[in-house]
């Protein structure tokens, strides 16, 4: 987890691929406009997971389709939706090295994800999960 407050122009490079488009400009200002709270979500399926507890972007769609999801409960407009995830496995590692630029998948993967499979898992104060016992991210 990270809490960031980005500029106009980091918004600007999130979003590049949609620039051009008619929601484009206001999407880049709602995100600059305060702070923002970046995760990693580590699950086999966190993508689709958290896309369902996110519910559909369009808020009308989510209000009544999904009044319980995210979206559908504090979602103002469909660019003010409140959230925002990862479609992809590849749109899901492009956004992770845009909001933490140190953190390196290759390695959690190889070092990090082990341990959290071997036994009980606490989350940091810093916001981070680790193998019970560790105090921290990394093997014990």
């Amino acid at each position: 987890m990270r809490e960031l407050l980005w500029r106009k122009e980091d918004c600007q490079k999130f979003y590049k691929e949609h620039e051009g488009r008619f929601f484009y400009q206001r999407l880049v200002e709602f995100m600059a406009s305060g702070p923002i709270r970046a995760y990693i979500l580590a699950h086999k399926d966190a993508i689709q997971l958290w896309r369902t507890l996110m519910g559909p972007t369009r808020v009308f769609r989510a209000r009544h389709m999904a009044p319980d999801s995210i979206r559908g409960s504090f979602g103002l407009t469909d660019t003010r939706n409140t959230t925002h995830g990862s479609d992809s496995v590849v749109s899901a590692s492009r956004e992770i090295e845009a909001f933490f630029p140190d953190f390196s998948e290759q390695r959690w993967y190889e070092e990090e994800e082990p341990q959290l499979r071997c036994g009980p898992v606490c989350y940091t104060e810093g916001g981070i999960h680790c193998a019970a016992g560790t105090g921290g991210p990394g093997p014990a």
